[in-house]
Parts: C-alpha cells; sequence; structure tokens
C-alpha cells in the first residue's frame, strides 16, 4: 500500500453532520438534474427511441461503479472520493489522476447544469433571448458559490427542498404524459429504418450509453463528502443504493414519455437547440400550465446539481491541496470549520470559465469521456479491497471497469482526444509537484 503522504501541520476534519436520508437528498440533488432534464434529449437525438435502452444499459453500469464506490467510501471514509482511494489502494499517480479527471468531469458537468437552468429559465420568461443564456447561468454559479461558503448543514437543507420540488415535478410529468403515450399506441417508441445506419447506427447508441451514464453519477458525491457523514460504513453505501434505484426508476419512466409524446428527433433538437426538451414535451401535452410545472422541477434541479457539484469539487481539492498536490492554501478551512473557502472560490470561477463554451452537448460529451475514466479507477481500486473490506462481489468491479473504458471512446473523438491532453497535462504538473517536494526534503 503506497505511503501516505502527510501534511506538516495537520489540518483539522470536517464534522460529521450528515445521516443516511441527508446522503440520500444530495446524492438524488445531484442526479436529478441535468441527466434527466437536458442529457435525455440530447441522448435520443443520437440513438431515436432506442435511448430508453441506453438509459437502461447505463443503470446497469453505474449501479456497478455505484457499488465500487459504496465499499470503497465505507472503508475509507475521508473527503475526496477516488482521488483517496487511488492513493490508499493503488499508487499515488492513480490517485492524483483520478482527482484530476474528477475536477475535469464535474466542472464539466456543473456548466451544463448552468446552461441547462439558463435555458429552462430563458424559455419560460424571455424565450425570445437567446444571449441570455451564458449570463443567467453564470449569474447561478456566482449566486450557489455563495451559498456553499455557508456550509455543508446550510447547503444540505437547501438542496433538500430542490430535490423536493423536481421529485414533484418529474412526477406530474409522467403522470400527465403517459395518456399521451398510450393513446398514440407507442408509435414514437418504434425505432424507424435501419438501426445500424445513419443517424440510429451502433456507434451513435453507444455514444448515448456514455452520455446517459454520466447522468447517474451524482452518488460520487455521497462518497466524496464521506468525512462528514455519521457511521459512514451503514450509512454510505445504504444511501448509494437508495439514490441510484430512484433515480433509475425516475429516468426510465421520463424517458418512456417524453419520447413517446414527441418523438426522439424532436427531443433532440430542443436539447441542443434551446436546452430544454423536456419542456417542449410537456407544452404538448395539452393541459394548461405543465410545461411551466415541468420548468420549475428543471430549474430546481438545475440549481441542485450545480450546488452539489461545488460542495463535492470543493471536498476533492481539499483532499489534494492536504497532500501537497494543489497549494496547501486550498485546504484551509473558514472559522466556523465547516467548508474549505479557497477551494470553494476556485470551483466556481472554473465552472463559471466553462460556462462561457454555451453549448451543453460539448461540454456533456467532455464531462462522460472524463468521469467514465474516473470511475473506471475507481473499479480498479475497488478490486484491491481485501475479503474483510469488501461489501460485494469483485464481478460488479470487474464488469464496471469494462463497460468505463469501453464506452469511454464512443463520445466525439475531438472530446476523448482533448480529455487524454488535458489528463497528459495533469500528470506533468503531479510529476512536478513530487520532484519540488523531493528538492525540498
Amino acid at each position: 500500500m503506497p505511503e501516505q503522504l502527510q501534511s506538516t501541520s495537520s489540518p483539522p476534519l470536517l464534522k460529521r453532520e450528515l445521516n443516511v436520508w441527508d446522503a440520500v437528498w444530495l446524492g438524488l440533488g445531484s442526479m436529478l438534474g441535468t441527466g434527466v432534464f437536458v442529457s435525455i434529449g440530447i441522448a435520443a437525438g443520437l440513438a431515436g427511441p432506442a435511448v430508453i435502452l441506453a438509459v437502461a444499459i447505463a443503470a446497469v453500469v453505474a449501479t456497478c461503479n455505484g457499488l465500487s464506490s459504496a465499499q470503497l467510501a465505507a472503508n475509507h471514509p475521508v473527503s475526496g472520493g477516488t482521488y483517496e482511494y487511488g492513493y490508499r489502494y493503488l499508487t499515488p499517480w492513480l490517485g492524483f489522476i483520478a482527482g484530476w479527471t474528477f475536477l475535469l468531469a464535474k466542472s464539466a458537468s456543473a456548466a451544463t447544469a448552468a446552461l441547462g437552468f439558463a435555458g429552462y429559465v430563458l424559455s419560460t420568461i424571455a424565450p425570445d433571448r437567446p444571449t441570455l443564456l451564458i449570463p443567467t447561468a453564470l449569474m447561478l454559479v456566482l449566486v450557489l458559490t455563495v451559498l456553499v461558503l455557508g456550509g455543508v448543514r446550510r447547503s444540505s437543507m437547501a438542496n433538500t427542498l430542490m430535490v423536493a420540488i423536481t421529485l414533484l415535478a418529474l412526477v406530474f410529468f409522467v403522470v400527465a404524459g403517459l395518456p399521451q403515450v398510450i393513446a398514440s399506441e407507442g408509435r414514437n417508441l418504434i425505432p424507424v429504418g435501419d438501426v445500424t445506419e445513419g443517424q440510429y447506427s451502433v456507434g451513435a447508441f453507444l455514444q448515448a450509453t456514455a452520455l446517459i451514464f454520466v447522468a447517474y453519477t451524482g452518488y460520487g458525491r455521497i462518497a466524496t463528502l464521506g468525512e462528514e457523514v455519521r457511521h459512514p460504513r451503514r450509512t454510505i453505501p445504504k444511501a448509494i443504493l437508495i439514490a441510484m434505484l430512484i433515480t433509475m426508476l425516475l429516468y426510465i419512466s421520463v424517458a418512456i414519455v417524453s419520447v413517446g409524446a414527441v418523438g426522439a428527433p424532436l427531443l433532440g433538437s430542443a436539447a441542443e437547440v434551446q436546452a430544454a426538451p423536456l419542456e417542449m414535451a410537456a407544452r404538448s401535452f395539452g393541459i394548461p400550465g405543465s410545461a411551466s410545472v415541468l420548468a420549475v422541477g428543471a430549474v430546481t434541479a438545475m440549481v441542485g446539481v450545480v450546488l452539489n457539484l461545488i460542495l463535492g469539487l470543493s471536498r476533492v481539492l481539499l483532499a489534494m491541496a492536504r497532500r501537497h498536490d494543489v497549494p496547501f492554501s486550498l485546504a484551509r478551512l473558514n472559522v466556523a470549520k465547516t467548508t474549505p473557502a479557497a477551494a470553494v472560490w476556485l470551483v466556481g470561477g472554473a465552472i463559471a470559465v466553462l460556462v462561457l463554451v454555451g453549448n451543453v452537448k460539448t461540454t456533456w460529451s467532455f464531462s462522460a469521456f472524463t468521469v467514465l475514466i474516473y470511475y473506471a479507477i475507481t473499479n480498479v481500486a475497488a478490486l484491491k479491497l481485501s475479503a474483510q473490506e469488501r461489501l460485494y462481489p469483485r464481478w460488479t468491479a470487474w464488469l464496471g471497469l469494462a463497460a468505463c473504458l469501453f464506452l469511454a471512446f464512443w463520445v466525439e473523438w475531438e472530446i476523448w482526444l482533448m480529455g487524454l491532453v488535458l489528463i497528459a497535462i495533469g500528470a506533468v504538473w503531479h510529476g512536478m509537484m513530487q520532484w519540488s517536494r523531493n528538492q525540498s526534503n
């Protein structure tokens, strides 16, 4: 096992304030957002009606990864997620790469969520002002960065309220739209044409599966908050599995209703042009106010996603700073010892920069590649658990590892090439930091 690098001045630990349901709500706040309100539309444009199958397959892959994350977090409950697991069970280099890819992936996810928030808001109050998309998204990032500075307890309370509103809106969407799908006899759910060629190719289906997979990975927020939950060995696995089950049921239901109501081509077009595909589907229900109800749920969901990602990303930076993989100043907590303030500000700034890309498909695809690499490392770490530490069979980690590496390279080649370049830059940075530490010793 690699020797743990310790700081010369042991930094204080965060308080354990969260129970099982606090952790479940935080996980749902990260999962019930961009994935259900934006990426299902993007994936539908790629895979057509087969997006429903992509949602189901992505759920299986995510469950395997979730089980790996759960047992690792239960045995090593500190802030940092796979960054810490890589150091503990693999090598410092793989630990750093895990932390680096997490920062890249989830910063892109947060930017996508912020743009999705702006898309749903503007489609309701200013549909003719698309130039306001980026400024609105930037304003959300700023407000939530300030909120997270207040600490995890205040953030958790705000998140619980937003997730409750989102759940109600999604249940309404499914119940209101199902009669239309039944009345149409499911015509939009039947693939048209040869699915092995053209728009609905096998490659497009696998790309859609990779994009949908990211929508499930909010359970990682639970693992990265391992230092702040009570009784982590019991709480973390239970919270991850509960959050995954709820999310799977909702995603599959929403995919069936949204594709069945308006068809995959229209859904895909709405995702790329307006970043608000489900609202377009809701308008077709013929129920007054249905689009507005859905938009409210989408807005609260996106807020929850950005909130939780700022929270989780700042905790990974905290862990990396404690090991001097990034400047140690990022490990400093505020006076109340409830949040790493400098890390929170840095995360907020990075997300704001990515918002400037302004295209949800680009930011979400980049997130897909880097997060799949991150969870590949998670599964490798889970394979190193001893028999006493292991909570689940080894085959789940093997399946998760193979699926992650396979799906990662089905996103656009420009995206995965950019991801590999940035991972290489991170590796060079890590080497320079290690050299600097060795020179000073």
